[in-house]
């Protein structure tokens, strides 16, 4: 009986075995018979895509070698129209309706760009020329155009162009910071502290800071820190314009609610501003009395020795400062009027790269070196003359949402000590030139 059971149970575990194994047999040849598959369809498509860019290449080819009348850029098929619409028929205004700028600018900042941007051809793909990267990525800028636009016109891909925008901004702020962004010298320091004098009447004044806000997508994290006082949600931006209306320094990345003061505060501006990097040694006279070169601040920065703001204005009997004196009200008047120096340039910029005065649908990782790059191509295209038109202000004027207004400090436990004595002194300057 014993012996019974036992073969019963010997049985039954080889039957079992023998089904296992004719189990993991027909498995592995299904398997087999699918990785098969797999690479006849790789192979397959590999050879169509070879296919496809053989007769790409030669229909090029036929096409380039085809003389076709001229047509207007509407009508022109996208594969043609960068090489000979823009590079053959361009207008010098057309140059500067499109990408900002004039052609020898253009030229100028592709061969400054060329050591990140130039590509090298593969097997498979000619490379973009470093002139049309450059291309799209300047078209998006001004335009603010969705990148499909883009995509079509010039005959790309779509994450070719978001490519194009990214590589671009960074390479700008890698390569052209320390040409067009940079702490000015002691002549730029002079030259532009004459320029806030003749054209704005306020002495002795080299910079003034201002904020710029640009409107963003929702972010994933921390949303509400982004919404400004006019509520709507931003990248906020502390930049320093010099009397040529150009960029000094530039502090991006700031979401849209917090203090500008806390931004300066901790920016690099108000380490080197405090410590008299601002100004030539000895300092210059003013008043009789040698007087460290000032900036001029909106009422929501602390008054500083190097740092000018207005006398806050009374609001009614319960205010806690006496009512102003005439030379403090005319104190107040010249720095407003000085003050347009930056809101000048701020729009100039924002009509000029309409990214900035546009929601910006870009990442939260580009945005802020997007900002830096349109700053230094601001100040490239001031210095190299290029033209303004007044139509691109009107336009920014008319769609983009107004820059939010920021709380006047009244707290002075942030103000320097000997701040006021330095504001009184522009004070007498402002009433000795009044009478």
């Amino acid at each position: 009986m014993e012996e019974e059971e036992l073969l019963r149970s010997l049985m039954f575990l080889m039957t079992y075995m023998l089904m296992k194994r004719r189990r993991d047999i027909n498995n592995a040849n299904v398997q087999r018979r699918n990785e098969i598959q797999r690479r006849i369809r790789h192979r397959q498509y590999f050879f169509q895509r070879q296919r496809r860019m053989l007769m790409m290449m030669i229909a090029g080819g036929i096409r380039s070698n085809v003389r076709i009348r001229t047509r207007p850029w509407t009508t022109t098929p996208s594969t043609d129209w960068w090489e000979r619409v823009v590079m053959t028929e361009f207008q010098p205004s057309d140059w500067l309706d499109k990408f900002r700028m004039s052609r020898e600018t253009f030229f100028y900042l592709c061969d400054k760009l060329r050591p990140r941007l130039a590509r090298q051809d593969t097997s498979f793909r000619l490379a973009l020329p470093v002139e049309k990267r450059v291309a799209v990525a300047l078209w998006r800028l001004a335009s603010n155009i969705e990148y499909r636009t883009i995509s079509t016109l010039f005959g790309v891909g779509k994450s070719t162009v978001c490519r194009c925008v990214r590589d671009m901004c960074h390479a700008i702020v890698a390569l052209l910071s320390s040409i067009y962004l940079r702490p000015p010298s002691e002549q730029e320091l002079e030259d532009s502290a004459q320029l806030f004098l003749s054209h704005w009447g306020f002495p002795h004044c080299v910079a003034a800071i201002a904020t710029l806000h640009t409107a963003i997508i929702t972010p994933s994290n921390n949303a509400s820190d982004y919404a400004n006082p006019a509520g709507w949600l931003s990248v906020l931006s502390q930049v320093a314009v010099s009397g040529r209306g150009q960029f000094w320094d530039v502090c991006a990345s700031f979401p849209g609610g917090t203090d500008p003061a806390d931004i300066l505060q901790n920016s690099s501006l108000w380490a080197t501003a405090a410590e008299g990097g601002l100004s030539p040694e000895p300092p210059p006279i003013f008043m009789g009395k040698p007087l460290r070169y000032v900036l001029l601040g909106e009422a929501c920065y602390p008054l500083q020795s190097w740092l000018m703001k207005v006398y806050p204005e009374e609001k009614g009997r319960r205010a806690s400062h006496a009512a102003l004196t005439e030379p403090q009200r005319l104190f107040n008047r010249q720095l407003t009027r000085a003050l347009r120096v930056p809101e000048e340039a701020l729009l100039r910029l924002r009509a000029r790269w309409q990214c900035l005065s546009k929601r910006n649908d870009c990442g939260l990782d580009v945005v802020p070196t997007m900002i830096l790059a349109c700053c230094i191509l601001h100040n490239m295209c001031e210095s190299h003359g290029d033209a303004f038109k007044a139509e691109w202000q009107v336009e920014v004027a008319e769609s983009e949402s107004p820059q939010p207004d920021h709380k006047q400090l009244l707290s002075t436990t942030m103000d320097q000590s000997h701040a006021e004595e330095v504001r009184h002194l522009f004070c007498d300057y402002f009433e000795e030139q009044n009478n």
